[in-house]
């Protein structure tokens, strides 16, 4: 179906429809729905040229006249006509992981320590003898009530100690601790075989 004379066609892209501004070229009564840069004689070098509204009919001819390789010669033109043209430039290199490596640590001022200070608290304390302690054998001394620096003698006490407490045969048949007392028997079972413990 072809678009009636009242109804302008709207396939084109980059059209503004029912623009107030008549075309540029002097003379040419349709309204200009299509931007186009200046002509050569209207530009000038100290600001950003200015567009031209052009209707379909000029904007047509003003694309005709426009040739990307003109002042080129015949090796240029078929420089840039290859497939890989533009790939040939060198381009930052990117880690193996995708991204980027931070920067170190290392390298950045801080007089406040506030990057420092953050990292020390998160940090747990080691024990004295430098003997390993993982999270999950820190969470069994805590529930123990045993320090980090704990020796095997310390350890053997305290479970004693909370058996003691904790269980029916010791307490009179009260049986409301046992969850308590089946904490207090795998953590001591699994620090047992720590190496810290060892």
């Amino acid at each position: 179906m072809r678009p009636s004379k009242d109804r302008p066609n709207t396939r084109f892209h980059g059209r503004v429809e029912n623009a107030a501004e008549a075309c540029a070229v002097p003379g040419c009564p349709e309204p200009g729905e299509f931007r186009a840069p200046p002509s050569a004689d209207l530009r000038s070098g100290d600001r950003p040229p200015e567009w031209r509204w052009l209707c379909l009919d000029h904007v047509r001819e003003f694309n005709s006249g426009y040739n990307f390789f003109s002042g080129m010669s015949t090796e240029e033109i078929e420089a840039a006509q290859r497939p890989y043209a533009g790939w040939e430039r060198e381009t930052r290199a990117f880690a193996h992981t995708g991204a980027d490596r931070p920067p170190r640590w290392g390298d950045f001022a801080d007089p406040l320590d506030a990057i420092g200070a953050r990292f020390r608290q998160a940090a747990p304390k080691p024990r004295e003898d430098g003997k390993p302690l993982s999270g999950e054998n820190r969470r069994d001394l805590a529930t123990l009530g045993l320090e980090p620096d704990a020796d095997r003698r310390a350890l053997r006490q305290r479970y004693t100690e909370l058996v003691r407490r904790y269980h029916p045969d010791h307490n009179g048949g009260d049986r409301s601790h046992e969850t308590k007392l089946q904490g207090v028997i795998a953590a001591y079972q699994r620090l047992r075989g720590a190496p810290a413990f060892a």
